[in-house]
């Protein structure tokens, strides 16, 4: 191949290094594992630690490849501001919820090396999802990050829970993918492209209404991509998994695949189909509507703290939605910065689920979070501020990510949208506020175990500070969150 059409590899450097790293890492665990409990420990421990060091170097380069807008590999793959907001937000989420994951696994007799090579290999994915810049390429980057999130559901083989959860994840999730490449094959076979500047050009430049085929492509490909961010009337394996799933895979589910499907969202709906807003701008307001209101209805009845925060997760979904139906530059950028804030939120309320342990049993149960202010005052005082949080009440950041999302969409004449998320972000306090009278008001049941391990400890205080302190500088996320807005509504 003549050199001037070797592929440009530098906006891809990130993900080229994520990708030796896991295949070193595979290797060094292959070798250094055996078949006893601690060698398995210490290995675990090692890939762990590697595992967060290479998500870190991986976001440094991710900053130092970050510019204008550039696409390579013949368009496949491109990587501008957006992306580069997009992949930082998934790097921390991962590193975060690894980083605090190592206690649960040695306490549960999962410390095995795998672990973290999977959860580098969904990074991996999301990565590719974030920087698709074609049907193909999306396609590729999804199945990256779902055939090993289906695996890590399912990591603890010996619980029937974690089990059922990679089963109904691996079948659910193979439905939604068919229907996506099903879509994606209709929008070809009637615009005659996958690549998703030529489809934009294509849809500009064409007088009239769209073939039925490519508005039919695009319900199946909404439909996929809404399974991925758990939106109604596709969530139905969100509270199942969640509950399932091993409780730092919990964690992991959901922060960084949220982050990166909802990435993938504006940038197709966005992207190739911006032109279409009016074909497919209706089905995103009826499905942000929906996950509102049963993310606010649903949780109301949970009484495991796993389930509530799956559908906790579903209306913050709904409400992220809101900002893809206004579909302007102040639409992307209030979604970037609801989910900027949402990582933090939902790391912080996971570690302090982490912490929820008897013996060597977990407590998911909300009513055995009785008394926590007593034994525990620092734990419950930072649970509650982290439902605060997610209930919208300020001045904590919360209520920042929903206002710049109420605030755009009045903007954008929504007013609908606007009264409905403000209607069921007030019911959704309903749950939120229940756990804080639990821990406060209850009376005490017994003390959780101590002590808290550090790796949780400095996750839970600079979460914490971070939520608390936002308000006094919110000038660097709303700052990136802008540009990388701009960067997708002017590419």
């Amino acid at each position: 191949m003549p050199m001037s059409e070797f592929p440009n590899l530098i906006p891809a450097m990130p993900e080229i290094f994520l990708s030796i790293t896991i295949m070193v890492l595979l290797m060094v665990g292959v070798f250094q594992n055996s078949d006893t409990v601690e060698t398995s420990v210490r290995v675990n421990r090692q890939i762990l630690s590697l595992s967060v060091i290479a998500l870190i170097v991986t976001g440094f380069l991710v900053l130092s490849v970050s510019g204008p807008t550039i696409t390579t590999f013949n368009d496949l793959f491109i990587l501008d501001p957006f992306a580069t907001f997009s992949k930082i937000l998934v790097l921390i989420g991962a590193a975060l919820t690894l980083y605090i994951s190592r206690s649960y696994l040695e306490l549960h007799q999962m410390a095995r090396f795998e672990f973290g090579v999977l959860a580098l290999c969904a990074t991996l994915g999301m990565m590719m999802m974030i920087s698709a810049n074609d049907l193909m390429s999306l396609y590729v980057g999804l199945e990256i990050q779902s055939l090993s999130l289906y695996v890590i559901a399912a990591f603890r083989r010996d619980d029937l829970r974690s089990t059922e959860a990679g089963l109904k994840y691996f079948v659910l999730g193979a439905l939604a993918s068919g229907m996506l490449l099903y879509g994606s094959s209709l929008v070809y076979g009637f615009a005659g492209s996958t690549s998703f500047a030529v489809l934009a050009d294509t849809f500009a430049q064409s007088d009239g209404a769209p073939a039925v085929g490519v508005i039919i492509g695009i319900v199946f490909i909404l439909a996929g991509l809404a399974f991925k961010v758990s939106a109604v009337p596709f969530h139905m394996w969100t509270p199942d998994v969640y509950e399932g799933a091993p409780t730092p895979v919990t964690a992991f589910f959901a922060v960084a695949p949220k982050v990166a499907a909802i990435a993938l969202f504006m940038r197709v709906m966005v992207g190739p189909f911006g032109e279409l807003d009016d074909q497919w701008q209706q089905i995103v307001w009826l499905v942000a509507i929906a996950s509102m209101v049963l993310g606010s209805l649903a949780a109301i009845n949970q009484t495991n703290i796993k389930r509530m925060m799956a559908y906790s997760s579903i209306g913050h979904i709904g409400f992220a939605l809101i900002g893809l139906c206004i579909g302007n530059q102040a639409g992307i950028q209030s979604v970037l910065v609801y989910m900027g804030i949402y990582v933090f939120m939902t790391v912080g309320t996971f570690a302090c689920i982490l912490c929820m342990r008897r013996g060597d049993r977990m407590v998911e149960d909300i009513s055995e979070l009785a008394g926590l202010s007593k034994s525990r005052p620092l734990l419950a005082l930072a649970l509650t501020i982290f439902m605060f949080s997610m209930a919208g009440i300020p001045p904590l950041a919360g209520f920042f990510g929903k206002l710049y999302i109420f605030l755009a969409a009045i903007d954008a004449e929504l007013y609908g949208l606007a009264i409905i998320g403000v209607l069921s972000s007030v019911v959704g306090s309903f749950y939120y506020l229940r756990i804080v009278k639990v821990v406060y008001f209850d009376e005490p049941g017994d003390a959780f175990d101590q002590p808290i391990p550090k790796s949780i400890v400095t996750v839970l205080v600079g979460t914490t500070v971070l939520v608390v302190f936002f308000i006094f500088y919110p000038a660097p996320l709303l700052d990136s969150a802008a540009a990388a807005a701009a960067s997708l509504i002017g590419g």
